[in-house]
């Protein structure tokens, strides 16, 4: 069976920037572990996305091990769609008006 392309929604994937230049900003080598760790988020839900808890009828998330951010992705036509980079300190369900096409 193939691995399922990842798609970022384009507010995700603006996000997923904020952070990581937020990072940066701070210590590059936070920045880089940052982004090691969404990498291996992306990788375990490609690995089973059905293993993840449900945030409702249609999304999942996943935490990231060693920072505050939620990986919220669904699955649709065959793709992951990354619907948001969230930090679990934002409004829970801000990003649940965004479409994936």
């Amino acid at each position: 069976m193939a691995t399922p392309e990842v798609v970022f929604h384009p507010e995700a994937s603006i996000e997923y920037g904020e952070a990581s230049s937020w990072y940066s900003e701070r210590d590059e080598g936070v920045a880089r572990r940052f982004e090691r760790e969404v990498d291996l988020g992306l990788a375990r839900i490609t690995e089973g996305p059905d293993r993840w808890p449900r945030y409702d009828s249609v999304h999942r998330w996943l935490l990231l091990r060693r920072f505050p951010y939620l990986l919220i992705y669904r699955e649709h036509e065959g793709r992951i769609w990354i619907v948001a980079v969230a930090h679990g300190r934002r409004r829970p369900g801000y990003w649940k008006d965004r479409t994936v096409t």
